[in-house]
């Protein structure tokens, strides 16, 4: 069992996740602004389906990318030469996040419900959720989203509409980031994807020293 938390009860100790389902923390509380910087803060993130009562989670181990640890291929660094795409950031947050909501690959459902979409929009108005665009000859052909507090980044999701768009965005977000000093950008989960982009896997307990050493910095809201 795990608990049900309400009002403004705080979350559990992330160690007392489930090993199965893989970091499964807690159900309830709400997507309030407050409510998931302070789930961020503490490397806690929501992630549930329409109908399902809202789930809190804190996987061990942890998908993370050291920004100096970005692999670019050579085929993705040929594209960038040529300038296919032009990078834009906070120009169009809802159109990244709905486009990220959007079925893909023959599957109907999705975890970005709908209001998952308005409370990221609102934390975007208030400064702390960013997008990185890619267009092309003015449309938006991929990109990204996630939330930036201290020194650390929170990747929520990524789309593409034409082949490397949303793996430019990355790159541009990590040139961002390490010219702000950032340490880490949290993937949340293990992919393929991920793991060819450079990310890879640590254990919960790091992951949470590195945010409690990372987000003392004092977390400020700004359009990028």
């Amino acid at each position: 069992m795990i608990p049900w938390i309400r009002g403004d009860e705080p979350f559990p100790p992330v160690s007392r996740a489930l090993k199965s389902p893989n970091g499964l923390l807690c159900a309830g509380a709400d997507l309030s602004p407050g409510r998931l910087l302070e789930a961020y803060r503490h490397g806690i993130f929501p992630w549930f389906s329409e109908g399902d009562p809202l789930l809190w989670w804190s996987p061990d181990p942890r998908m993370v990318l050291f920004p100096d640890e970005l692999r670019v291929s050579r085929s993705l660094r040929r594209t960038l030469a040529r300038g296919l795409f032009e990078t834009r950031m906070d120009t169009d947050f809802r159109a990244v996040i709905e486009a990220c909501a959007a079925p893909r690959d023959g599957h109907a459902g999705t975890w970005i419900v709908p209001e998952m979409i308005e409370a990221y929009v609102r934390l975007h108005e208030l400064g702390f959720a960013h997008s990185v665009e890619s267009w092309r000859d003015g449309t938006l052909v991929g990109g990204l989203y996630g939330l930036s507090l201290g020194r650390v980044f929170f990747g929520e999701s990524m789309f593409t509409r034409a082949p490397d768009a949303s793996k430019a965005a990355l790159v541009k977000l990590v040139e961002r980031l390490r010219a702000g000093g950032c340490r880490l950008i949290d993937c949340q989960q293990a992919t393929a994807h991920l793991a060819s982009l450079g990310a890879r896997e640590i254990p919960r307990r790091a992951f949470a020293q590195l945010l409690r050493e990372s987000i003392q910095y004092p977390p400020k809201g700004e359009r990028w």
